[in-house]
């Protein structure tokens, strides 16, 4: 990989070089190196473009990384991975797109995944988008990940969007099983005239499954953010929506989050809030020599830790 490439996969992947365990590297359309391990298999696809990750039942403390970068302008791809995860496992998946765009033409990567995480099984999974250079060609990014958790199985999903993403529409559809438990912990941050859209369906489909989402953003100048977090307790369960925003500038948000009680023992909570950065959280870093921006920015990387 050249300088430009490797700078996107340590934006993406915090990788210095190439990953440790098993991983797949797609760069601009194409696989650009393929490690499998004896417990990790990824299989190329033959129906459309993708890759199928097979984790052997009983894996634990491995990892596979799956990153992506575009650095075509004009490139335009949708790619479906699937996971197919054991029983008894306990595995860190590692995602994740960045695209470089010095041209005028719209530069785009829509990664479909889905997830089907055997019973009392534990997956990690980290998903960053990143986008930067200097043409005036769109990044955009159009996510969609569904995940079906079996009995005692649980995820931790944590996704990132920190500047460079001129648009994206990101979708979650998660099935949690009796005993089971998803985690989503979402980043973003717009500025300029970029949009963002989440939309989530987290469904408590067993007896005592749990589900939380924790969401925070910041939008600047004139971005545009949507949320339309739902959460659905079929059984006896217990479901947490948190969603907290910053607005600065002329940026505009709206949060819509939604839960649904089908079950008479399902326990289900949703908090939203919107505001700005209070005046004298800036004056007192100032006061320990920061500039406002210096302070406003110190605040903000904060609140999206």
């Amino acid at each position: 990989m050249d300088k430009l490439e490797a700078k996107l996969l340590k934006e993406i992947a915090d990788l210095d070089g190439l990953p440790v365990g098993a991983y797949n590297i797609r760069k601009n359309g194409q696989s650009d190196g393929r490690v499998n391990t004896a417990h990790i298999v990824i299989d190329t696809k033959t129906d459309k473009s993708g890759i199928d990750i097979h984790i052997a039942p009983g894996t634990k403390k491995e990892s596979v990384h799956i990153p992506v970068v575009l650095t075509e302008t004009g490139l335009t791809e949708t790619v479906y991975n699937d996971f197919f995860i054991g029983e008894d496992c306990d595995v860190d998946i590692i995602a994740g797109c960045g695209i470089h765009n010095s041209g005028c033409d719209t530069t785009q990567h829509d990664g479909i995944h889905t997830f089907y995480v055997g019973k009392n099984s534990k997956v990690r999974y980290y998903e960053k988008h990143y986008g930067e250079g200097e043409g005036t060609g769109e990044r955009i990014f159009n996510p969609q990940t569904i995940v079906y958790l079996e009995e005692g199985a649980s995820i931790n999903m944590e996704t990132t969007q920190i500047r460079g993403v001129d648009s994206t529409k990101r979708y979650t559809k998660i099935v949690v099983g009796a005993g089971g438990e998803a985690v989503i912990t979402e980043k973003l941050l717009t500025h300029g005239k970029q949009t963002a859209e989440s939309e989530m369906d987290i469904v408590l489909a067993g007896e005592d499954a749990t589900g939380r989402v924790i969401s925070r953003s910041v939008a600047q100048d004139q971005s545009q953010q949507v949320f339309y977090p739902r959460m659905t307790g079929e059984a006896k369960c217990f479901g947490h929506v948190q969603c907290d925003s910053i607005i600065m500038g002329q940026a505009k948000i709206k949060s819509i989050p939604a839960i649904a009680a089908e079950h008479p023992d399902a326990q289900l909570i949703h908090e939203a809030a919107i505001g700005r950065i209070a005046g004298d959280q800036i004056l007192k870093l100032m006061t320990l020599g920061l500039t406002e921006e210096e302070a406003e920015e110190r605040i903000l990387n904060g609140f999206l830790q």
